[in-house]
């Protein structure tokens, strides 16, 4: 029987591989030249708040914003990740 993971662990091990595979797009991107394959891999949607939503109470001012790029290289990070862990 396979030991019980927390949300928090997978969220976390999700994230880790999103952002590391979107780092490693972004560096992959700069090194090719400009065309389509650099469009494939350093192109994608942007989850999340944007602008950054503020909420003003006139003695608090807070800013709430949280925004993931994400691109191909970061799903297949997000794969590898999930493998990783589903093999732990």
């Amino acid at each position: 029987m396979p030991a019980q993971r927390g949300i928090a662990l997978v969220l976390l091990v999700v994230v880790a591989g999103l952002v590391v595979g979107s780092l490693l797009g972004e560096l992959l991107g700069a090194l090719l030249p400009a065309g389509r394959v650099q469009d494939l891999i350093t192109r994608g949607p942007t989850i999340g708040l944007t602008p950054p939503a503020t909420l003003d109470l006139r003695f608090l001012s807070v800013t709430f914003g949280l925004a993931l790029k994400v691109n191909l290289v970061g799903v297949i990070g997000i794969v590898i990740a999930a493998l990783t862990l589903r093999r732990l």
